[in-house]
């Protein structure tokens, strides 16, 4: 049945029965509307690096397009030194062209650090307090995530040691013993 409303325009109807005509019973004789949403391609960059400045100076309420860029720039460099492998192949090809070699110009560090570890020592190359690089690596990473997608991103954070969900926005989820 097609549920129908009236207003000053006119007769509308809800759409009900077209919906039913698109979508098939499922075994139980429901006409469910849920159909799974294809992956998207999110293997380019889908941002500009003005884009990208902006972004991260909204995330960091940072004054100034040059801190944003300073920030991003630090961000990439230390994340650079952490990741290996395809994952860091494949999220330089979603970033900027601009800050793409932040990311991959730099060697991995001997020891992988966790997300604590890795604020302090951001917090150190950049000649700032924990805190301030706590919220550097939030604003940065929060955009990286968006732009990584969650494929990506997944692959990304199982490859780090525990500590950088939270860095990108996530929960970090524990495994119970």
């Amino acid at each position: 049945m097609t549920a129908h409303t009236f207003s000053k325009a006119g007769l509308r109807s809800s759409g009900r029965s077209a919906a039913r005509a698109n979508n098939p019973p499922n075994e139980k004789g429901n006409h469910s509307a849920m159909l799974p949403l294809p992956e998207q391609d999110t293997s380019r960059a889908d941002m500009t690096f003005l884009q990208m400045v902006e972004r991260v100076r909204y995330e960091g309420a940072y004054p100034t397009r040059q801190r944003a860029e300073d920030v991003i720039h630090a961000v990439l460099a230390a994340l650079g030194r952490q990741l290996t492998g395809d994952e860091r192949v494949d999220l330089a090809a979603r970033l900027p062209a601009e800050v793409s070699s932040d990311l991959t110009g730099q060697e991995t560090g001997r020891q992988p650090l966790t997300g604590w570890g890795f604020v302090k020592d951001l917090a150190a190359r950049a000649g700032g307090t924990p805190a301030t690089a706590r919220w550097d690596a939030g604003a940065v990473l929060a955009v990286i995530g968006h732009l990584a997608g969650p494929g990506l991103l997944d692959r990304i954070l199982t490859q780090l040691p525990p500590g950088y969900a939270l860095l990108f926005g996530r929960a970090e989820l524990i495994q119970a013993a």
